[in-house]
């Protein structure tokens, strides 16, 4: 099989599973191995070569949109709504076992969620620190 073949099949599961981790760096691992397909397909032998472009641009794209991002959630307009969702009140949907992952619901979304206590279905919780897509909870009413 062709060269740039790979790189583009490398770069199509970067891309699905960037859809699921919404975390932009897989992304541009994506477009790396984009740019290393370009070059394997005008350099079929050259595989340093091809290895060196993608993970360079991966690298400038990584190091270069940093700062972008920060500035675009900085600005005026943006809202991160996740944010905002500490201190809240939700609901357990699936119990929750100190070590484990249980749902828990607050407001209209349903969150993966993980508690220092065994918390049960349907009691209620307050979120006390949110991490990129989990949330970490207490039972309401201890200390509240």
């Amino acid at each position: 099989m062709e060269g740039w073949i790979l790189w583009l099949i490398a770069a199509g599961i970067l891309l699905v599973v960037e859809m699921f981790a919404l975390t932009f760096y897989l992304l541009w691992l994506c477009i790396g191995s984009v740019a290393a397909a370009l070059v394997s397909f005008l350099f079929p032998d050259a595989i340093i070569l091809q290895v060196v472009v993608g993970s360079a641009v991966a690298l400038v794209l990584t190091v270069f949109t940093k700062p972008l991002a920060a500035k675009l959630r900085g600005s005026r307009g943006f809202r991160d709504t996740g944010v905002e969702i500490v201190g809240r009140q939700g609901i357990v949907v699936e119990a929750i076992v100190p070590g484990r992952y249980g749902q828990v619901k607050v407001g209209g979304d349903t969150w993966s969620a993980t508690s220092a206590q065994a918390l049960g279905k349907d009691e209620a919780v307050m979120v006390i620190r949110r991490g990129n897509t989990i949330i970490e909870v207490e039972r309401w009413g201890d200390g509240y």
